[in-house]
């Protein structure tokens, strides 16, 4: 697939836009002002993949924090804020890679003004982040909540900035229903080119959330459309941070990882082929190469049917086989069959 090129920014020493590959973040759920919580969870955030880390700047001593945190991690910081600019400014001076905040929710021209120097004295960028659920009342009235209101309120807040010069911005237009999310971005992908950091917003437990922004970060991404993205689950933001990297996989726009390909079992089957497949899965994690694997159930379809993987196995009374882009290589009892795979995935 082709993604649609976008300006690029840079986020601390991470790039966003231009070339650069999709950038998974989360947001913690610690509260900044502990700043032992949060850089703890900051670390099992990188640990999981994380490339950028957000958090939520409450007050001044929030602000303040970020300056300790940053300090004691690798990943960049995004200060989130609401309506206060001074706090934007707090963050900036602070040591924040990246601010989201709407410059039309923060009052007059001379507060954005403060915002903007802040931000361009230390190259730090600007995400615009609208909310379905939380469109300007001028907005709600002429459009209502819709995916033209979301792009319009975007656009809004990009001429504010642009009054001040201010270019350098990334925007996202997030909704809880996954058309609307999908709808809101692909009109704004066609009118701007501002890099666009994706998700579907609200999204719910893991179960149900894990689905929705499968289908609506997915849907994006197969458009071309995306540079950043946020699962947003009601769970540990480590979820968030696996299952932004599940949709890359499943969409092949993973770097370095290999693909599972295994059979959903049927009577054929001579063998208890989902434990199998479950060894294999957590295996593989450890290879960093783009390969393809096979898991099949049985001899008969499994080699055929898997020709496109790089290797596999396929499973018969007894005993397996080992195939390469489709043809056998050798035999091998059920028990070392799993053993025999992993050294062909490490020879490749």
């Amino acid at each position: 697939m082709n993604r649609k090129r976008k300006r690029e920014i840079y986020v601390g020493n991470v790039k966003i836009g231009g070339d650069a590959p999709v950038v998974v973040q989360s947001m913690c759920n610690t509260d900044t002002r502990d700043v032992e919580a949060t850089v703890a969870q900051i670390a099992r955030l990188e640990a999981a993949g994380c490339k950028l880390a957000r958090v939520a700047v409450v007050d001044k001593t929030a602000a303040h924090a970020i300056g300790k945190i940053a300090e004691r991690v690798s990943l960049p910081i995004v200060a989130d804020i609401h309506f206060d600019s001074r706090l934007a400014v707090e963050a900036a001076a602070a040591g924040a890679s990246k601010i989201r905040i709407n410059p039309g929710n923060i009052g007059d021209d001379e507060k954005v003004r403060d915002v903007v120097r802040a931000c361009r004295a230390k190259n730090i960028p600007i995400r615009i982040g609208v909310n379905g659920g939380s469109l300007e009342r001028e907005i709600l009235d002429k459009y209502g909540v819709t995916a033209r209101g979301m792009v319009e309120s975007a656009k809004g807040h990009v001429e504010i900035l642009r009054k001040f010069d201010f270019e350098d911005i990334c925007i996202s237009v997030k909704a809880s229903t996954v058309s609307l999310t999908v709808d809101a971005y692909r009109m704004l992908s066609d009118e701007l080119d501002y890099p666009l950091h994706l998700g579907v917003t609200e999204a719910g437990t893991v179960r149900i959330g894990k689905l929705k922004s499968a289908i609506g970060i997915g849907s994006l991404l197969l458009d071309g459309i995306g540079d950043t993205i946020r699962v947003s689950l009601t769970d540990d933001p480590v979820r968030e941070v696996e299952t932004a990297y599940d949709i890359l996989h499943a969409l092949g726009m993973s770097e370095n990882t290999p693909q599972l390909v295994s059979c959903p079992t049927c009577g054929r089957c001579m063998i208890d082929l989902i434990p199998i497949a479950k060894e294999v899965e957590n295996r593989l994690a450890e290879i960093k190469k783009p390969i393809k694997v096979a898991v099949m159930g049985c001899v008969v379809n499994g080699p055929g049917e898997a020709k496109e993987a790089d290797i596999g196995i396929a499973g018969g009374k007894d005993v397996g086989i080992l195939f390469k882009k489709g043809d056998i290589v050798k035999k091998v009892p059920m028990n070392m069959i799993v053993d025999e795979l992993m050294k062909l995935a490490e020879e490749i």
